[in-house]
Parts: structure tokens; sequence; C-alpha cells
């Protein structure tokens, strides 16, 4: 094998590729790239035993072939490199680089114990892919960390017709982000868990350009735009609906700034140690808040509308308080609140005129929050 490519493009693949090999694995050659070059195309591929990746970019193909190359280290050697074209063969058991004066060797894999690259699952229709990055993004906050409830780190994607349903949920809190996308054919529908991290690993690395075709089978799903493909096992279980729990009945309703109120919360919350909670008292045309106990306590006040009652006091581990907030890109946000120690909903909005014509009673992106008895 012997192919001519510039050193940008190959990083930029190897990259994209090497995301999804595992950092220890008891099989040694599931740390390779497989590299394979043929008419005017290079070809890189990784896996595990979770995801696969495989991405197609144009390079000169001197002679055809291919090679399984430890992708961490060849990733390592690609950034290294000066610019310019890097001209790579294989050489009996080595994998050489060169570019201007710089040369490196590799050594190759054997191919004999490499799994087979998993084929795309049937595609069921595409997506945008900035609507979607930020989809995922919007909810991958709530999903849980703990790797023993495996399910609960996952990210439940439905679809049902043209509408496409992304949820997450630690207990702690539920986000839950719907969007349009565009089947293939008429009756759609789909109810599976994919991993959290993988998800949001994946749609930030297509970019925001484009339509992400969507694949899914019984036991994966895969993506793939532009010459990028990658595929994922499905978690199995499923995440609870979140229907129900999100109709709160006869909330009081307080909105305000959100650049402002996400200042607060960094500021006020320095004084918030071991996992005490952070309170906001709505009145009227304000909320204050506060943080802290004893000697080490902190306070600010910020404008805001408050509707329904004529004070109220919640309170929320700042944190994932933070979370919600930074999740959201509208300038507004609107709380629903029950109470103490009871569910609360997050909503972005519009502000000014560009609230016209918005549908609040059915936001696209919803944050729900379980806030504490306040102590204060």
């Amino acid at each position: 094998m012997e192919f001519r490519i510039e050193r940008s493009a190959l990083t930029d693949a190897v990259a994209w590729a090497a995301r999804v090999l595992p950092t220890r694995s008891p099989v040694p050659v599931l740390g390779g790239l497989l590299l394979e070059a043929a008419d005017g195309q290079l070809r890189i591929s990784g896996l595990d035993y979770e995801a696969s990746a495989c991405i197609e970019v144009e390079a000169e193909t001197i002679r055809a072939g291919k090679a399984l190359v430890m992708g961490r280290r060849l990733l390592d050697v690609c950034r290294v490199l000066p610019e310019g074209a890097v001209e790579c063969a294989v050489e009996v058991s080595r994998f050489s680089l060169t570019s201007g004066s710089a040369r490196f060797g590799l050594s190759v894999l054997p191919f004999d114990d490499y799994p087979a690259l998993p084929s795309l699952p049937e595609v069921l229709g595409a997506v945008d892919a900035q609507e979607f990055a930020a989809a995922v993004a919007h909810v991958t906050v709530a999903a849980g960390r703990d790797d023993t409830l495996p399910t609960l780190t996952g990210i439940r994607l439905a679809l049902d017709g043209d509408t496409m349903t992304l949820a997450a949920t630690d207990r702690y809190r539920f986000a839950v982000r719907t969007l349009a996308w565009k089947p293939a054919k008429d009756g759609v529908s789909a109810d599976v868990v994919v991993s959290a991290r993988r998800m949001n690993e994946i749609a930030r690395s297509f970019g925001r350009s484009g339509m992400v075709r969507l694949a899914l089978d019984n036991g994966s799903v895969g993506f793939e735009l532009a010459g990028m493909r990658t595929t994922v096992r499905l978690l199995d279980g499923r995440l609870p609906r979140h229907d129900k729990l999100f109709a709160l009945a006869d909330p009081v309703s307080a909105v305000t700034d959100r650049a402002p109120l996400v200042e607060a919360v960094k500021r006020v919350s320095v004084v918030a140690e071991g996992g005490s909670p952070l309170h906001l008292t709505f009145s009227g045309d304000s909320v204050l808040l506060q943080a802290g106990y004893e000697d080490d306590v902190a306070s600010q006040r910020l404008p805001a509308v408050l509707e329904g009652t004529a004070e109220l006091t919640v309170a929320f581990n700042p944190s994932y308080l933070m979370d919600a907030l930074a999740s959201f890109d509208a300038p507004v946000v609107k709380f629903d609140l029950l109470g103490p120690g009871q569910r609360a909903m997050v909503t972005g909005r519009p502000s000014g005129e560009d609230a016209a014509g918005e549908d609040a009673s059915h936001p696209a992106h919803q944050h729900l929050l379980m806030s504490a008895k306040p102590l204060i």
C-alpha cells in the first residue's frame, strides 16, 4: 500500500475514527485503525465492542492496499507532522509516514484477529446536523454518570412520524428536546436508548452542515454524513416516559433573563459547599438568590416577574440548576413551580418581539428539576 495525502486531511480523518478506540482492551488489535487505500480514496475505520467509526477522504493512491496500525500512536504522529503532503506506505512490516524531512515508522498489526466492521443498519431518515447536535447537547446534561445503572447513562431516542424526541434523566432531573426530522417512508417509529456520551461525541463530530442519515435496527443505531459513518450498540432497558411527570397542575410561573441569572448562580454558589442548596425567592418583580450558612453567605437580587402568588421560595442543587440554565440558548427562562420540595420545570423563550407567535404551551426544550425544601 502507498498513498499521498495532505497532512491536515489525514490528521482530521484519523482523529475522527480514533474516537471509538478503547482506552484499554484485552484484545490488542482493537486499539488499531484499519487504513485502506484504493481508487483515489483512503478509508480509515476503527471499532470496539460498543461502537464503530469509518471515514473516507480523498487521497492519491499510488499502490492499493491496507494496513492495521495502532490508532492513538498514529494520531500522535499525525499531529506533529509538518504541514504539506504526507507520503504513506507499507514497507514489509512497517507503516511509514514521510513529510518534508520528517519520517516516522510504525509497526503494523496482524489482520487475523481483527473483527469485521459492522454494517450500517436500515436507514430510516435524516435530520439536520446542526439541529441534531444542539438537541443532543440540550439533554445530555441530565444523563446519569453511574455506570452501575447503564440505562440511565443513555439518551432516549424516539421517532414518531416526522418528530424526533430526545430525553435523558438521572432520576433527579429530566431533560426533553423535540425536533423535526425527515423519515424515509411513512409510519416510521422507534423507541431506543443510546449512550449519551457516544451520541454527544457523534453529534459534535459531524459539524454544523448537512443532513445526518439515521439508521436503526434491533441492536444498534447508525449515523452517516459526507463520508463519515458510525454505529453504536443500543443500551438495554427503557427510560421512563416523561408525559405524566411533566404535567404540572396549576403551577406558579416566574420569568427572568437567562444570562444575568447564570452569572448570579455562579457567583452566589461559591459559598454553597457540601451540597447545600441555592435558594431562589421570587416576589412580584424580583428574585433573590441566597446560599451558604452561618458566617459564609452570599446573595444577589435580579429582576423577575412572578405570576400566581405574592412570593415563593424554592431551592435547587446549584450544579443541577447551572446545568439546566446552560443547556438553553433562549435569552429568557421561565420557571413553572409547584412549591418547595416539588417538581420545577425550566423552559426557554424568546424576548420582546421575537416571542410573537411562539407556542409557549408546547416548548421544544424542557428541563425538569426536583426542588429541595429551603433551609432558610
